[in-house]
């Protein structure tokens, strides 16, 4: 991999980061500071710096060992791998360096600091404090809490990429990394209500409080939304695309909260533009990633991505309050996981490595088998053959009926079993297309048909 930009991308890079700083120079001289404006510089910005250090850094992560051999091409030269945490530190810093466009207003008028030491107040304001009510501390809280949360699973994806930690040792820890942001929670919104499908509100009534078992919930969407990109993996640009689908789409879920698709000022709106200040910044890292990881790839991505880029979602989600419609939107990745449940949790035997075949003839992707050494208990046997007539595995049994081998349980290959063989880049695109259309079936389930259950859809 070249480590010096062409000419074009040199001049290209330069000219999006001087019209992002123009642009940012422009918004923060205005008095509301125009965050969003700022957030979409910042993402060029973000994109920016991102492309150019993978570039850059791409022969210094080898020389440390970071490099891998892709397994599904001719020839398996080694490419620099976790180039992920070079996506997690820019999207870090970005966070950091916007944090004045949303806040800094705020704290000037609020507080007696930032130039504003000699305005006289009121008695009642001083004995009432400072103007505290102007400064909008949760969002800044939970602001922060993110961006401690995103750094706690960036620091669990460099090790896992360092050491390769086992899955029982690694599963639990993104629970762990999101504590900050569920104390936050706790202490800023604290709601801990559901609101009950009509059929049910005869008996349950039109709210019920889950208490403590909500933290729980939010505890395991974090460890699902992160696990889950981490196991969808294996072809050149499958984890950054679907991350981008993901993120694209929530966008669009963020946007119709804004004017002028409804009216403002609407209860959502400061939520919903918290939502897009997290990502906006990743949708530009992650551009910036896939440009060098679609096939063919040039760079890894590495563990640290996948832990990163998920819990970006889970934290969005939780922060952002439609934590309800994240799941809808990840349907694709809970269907591989349940998918994956019986090599995952070890009732059918689990290759270190799940990707496709690669037929070296034809130049394509095949679907991928684990053989069975030894003959399976008959309750799992007889599964597993039922899975084959459904046409959600491949199984080759010997004369006696004795299963002997079975593509492996994951939605890659399971897409192979169903179209045959197929280039790499055009078995990405379809798995995209798979997520791109449930996805907007996900958004039409909770802004439309959500409507046969509850009384109201918050839009």
């Amino acid at each position: 991999m070249a480590a010096a930009l062409s000419s074009t991308e040199a001049y290209s890079l330069l000219a999006l980061s001087l019209a992002c700083f123009g642009i940012l120079s422009n918004t923060f001289s205005r008095a509301d500071g125009e965050p969003l404006v700022a957030s979409i510089a910042f993402s060029g910005l973000a994109f920016a710096s991102c492309y150019a250090l993978i570039r850059w850094l791409g022969g210094a992560f080898m020389r440390r060992g970071f490099k891998g051999r892709d397994l599904c091409k001719l020839r398996q030269t080694e490419i620099p791998e976790t180039m992920g945490a070079v996506c997690a530190v820019v999207y870090l810093f970005t966070l950091i360096m916007f944090i004045p466009w949303p806040f800094y207003k705020d704290i000037v008028v609020a507080t007696s600091g930032g130039g504003n030491r000699d305005v006289i107040k009121e008695l009642e304001e001083v004995e009432t404090g400072r103007l505290l009510h102007r400064f909008p501390h949760n969002k800044l809280a939970s602001y922060l809490s993110a961006i401690l949360s995103l750094q706690c699973i960036a620091l669990l994806g460099i090790g896992d990429d360092l050491f390769d930690i086992r899955w029982r040792h690694k599963l639990f820890i993104p629970a762990i990394a999101a504590i900050p942001m569920l104390i936050v929670y706790f202490v800023d919104f604290g709601v801990t209500q559901m609101v009950v499908p009509i059929p049910l509100r005869p008996y349950l009534g039109e709210l019920f409080d889950l208490g403590w078992l909500y933290y729980v919930y939010m505890a395991m969407l974090s460890m699902f939304s992160t696990n889950s990109i981490n196991i969808l993996a294996g072809i050149n640009g499958i984890e950054v695309a679907q991350s981008l689908v993901i993120a694209v789409l929530i966008v669009v879920n963020d946007v119709l909260y804004l004017s002028p698709f409804t009216p403002y000022p609407h209860p959502a709106t400061d939520s919903h533009l918290f939502s897009l200040y997290l990502l906006l910044p990743f949708i530009g890292v992650s551009l910036a990633l896939l440009k060098h990881n679609w096939y063919p790839a040039r760079v890894f991505v590495g563990d640290t991505y996948c832990y990163f880029a998920g819990m970006v979602f889970a934290v969005d989600g939780i922060l952002g309050h439609f934590s309800k419609t994240l799941i809808l939107l990840l349907l694709p990745q809970g269907f591989n996981f349940v998918y994956s449940a019986p090599q995952l949790f070890h009732l059918v035997p689990c290759p270190r490595h799940r990707l496709p075949h690669f037929n070296a003839r034809t130049g394509l992707l095949e679907c991928s088998r684990v053989e069975f050494k030894r003959p399976l208990a008959r309750p799992i046997a007889e599964s597993v053959k039922l899975l084959h007539r459904l046409r959600l595995l491949d199984v080759e049994s010997d004369e006696n009926g004795q299963v002997v081998s079975c593509s492996n349980f994951t939605i890659i290959n399971l897409w192979l079993v169903w179209f045959g063989p197929m280039r790499e880049d055009r078995l990405a695109l379809g798995l995209l297309a798979f997520q791109s259309a449930f996805g907007v079936l996900g958004l039409l389930i909770r802004h439309r048909m959500a409507l046969l259950i509850f009384t109201a859809d918050n839009w």
